[in-house]
């Protein structure tokens, strides 16, 4: 699957699917997606967010 560019649109499908999705973490949604974790992580924290997993959230750093 194809991310939005926008890093505010894809925090925003991101959070939205981590919310509402049945994923148990960060991991699932990726393998979901067929998206590498570590990657995606680095995208977001380029953008300003990191990850909470104890919400299951992107949040703004």
């Amino acid at each position: 699957m194809a991310l939005p560019s926008d890093p505010n649109i894809l925090v925003s499908m991101l959070n939205m699917k981590l919310r509402d999705g049945d994923y148990d973490s960060l991991n699932d949604l990726c393998l979901s997606l067929g998206v590498d974790e570590s990657e995606l992580d680095k995208r977001m924290k380029e953008a300003g967010y990191a990850y909470d997993e104890a919400i299951r959230q992107f949040k703004a750093i």
